[in-house]
């Protein structure tokens, strides 16, 4: 476990500033450029957890790389290059303030709120008689205000557009490539035995031009279903086979904790940290067809600053 890569807190040639999210770290290069280094750390209800699963950033940063390439004829998108397994590189955008999610089933947090009794999300509203993990007729958009601290929010449509969050002209954009993307996303998982279930897509402007940013696809940001059995599973009311960080949530809340005033995140002993660190090369070698090859990490810090510093010499 103490392999992961938890903390970095790099001074590449130009660098402005740097910004510690709760997984990626990400450099500013000049204002023109950002490094984002992708780390092991793991969240989950807004909650860094204490361990760090060691080759998550990989496979986040890798899958996220692979899907940039295979959706740049829909939007273009922030990435330059990666130059290292744990590290894309790309162009420096004005991030809007919402992250546009999009559902194609009732689960996760919509199951939670539909099944407390809400009709209605985001002002979507929401048919009677769904059960958990059901497909919707339609998918639907829910998005969230993007928080630097504490919990996002869900948010419609309306009140995005009339609080000036985003402008109406630019949100009509952000939702068609929304739309667009995750029917690319769901044509490749399919393609795979995979169903897209959910996810979520961040945008941002450079030169007033709209570019998608941050990850896409990943299992941080995404949650899949295998296709095979899905129905079945459905008709009895069984808990569908999933590759997403869904099974870390449960795993918290079947042992108390769900992110709330008081409660003590548990032990992550060894045997969970590499089960965790399974099931997401299980997720990469799935949903990009690809076997994953682990990186060196002995030296993991030092393999970064090299790989990055010599690639900004060259731009």
């Amino acid at each position: 476990m103490t392999k992961a890569l938890t903390r970095t807190d790099f001074n590449f040639p130009k660098q402005k500033s740097v910004y510690h999210g709760k997984v990626r770290d990400v450099y500013n290069i000049d204002d023109e450029y950002l490094v984002m280094v992708v780390s092991d750390r793991i969240s989950a209800f807004d909650v860094i957890l204490p361990e760090g699963i060691p080759y998550k950033g990989q496979v986040l940063n890798q899958i996220a790389a692979k899907f940039l390439d295979a959706t740049s004829d829909i939007v273009p998108n922030w990435k330059i290059a990666t130059p290292d397994p744990n590290v894309t590189v790309g162009h420096a955008c004005e991030p809007f303030k919402v992250e546009m999610v999009i559902r194609g089933y009732l689960t996760g947090h919509a199951w939670r709120e539909y099944k407390s009794g809400k009709r209605s999300l985001c002002g979507i509203p929401l048919p009677e008689g769904m059960i958990e993990n059901q497909k919707f007729a339609e998918p639907i958009l829910t998005p969230t205000t993007k928080e630097d601290e504490g919990h996002d929010e869900d948010i419609s449509r309306e009140a995005i557009i009339s609080t000036g969050l985003v402008s109406k002209e630019d949100y009509e954009m952000l939702e068609d490539y929304t739309r667009k993307l995750f029917e690319r996303g769901t044509q490749m998982a399919a393609e795979k035995g995979l169903i897209l279930v959910d996810t979520k897509y961040e945008f941002g402007k450079k030169d007033g031009k709209i570019y998608l940013i941050d990850e896409i696809n990943t299992p941080d940001s995404s949650r899949y279903f295998y296709a095979e059995g899905y129905e079945q599973r459905l008709a009895k009311g069984e808990q569908q086979k999933q590759l997403s960080k869904e099974f870390v949530r449960q795993w918290l809340i079947e042992n108390g904790f769900q992110g709330k005033e008081g409660q003590t995140i548990p032990n992550m002993d060894e045997a969970f940290v590499t089960s965790v660190t399974d099931r997401y090369i299980e997720l990469f070698e799935n949903i990009t067809g690809d076997e994953f090859v682990k990186s060196d990490i002995e030296q993991i810090q030092s393999r970064i600053e090299t790989n990055v510093s010599k690639f900004l010499e060259t731009i």
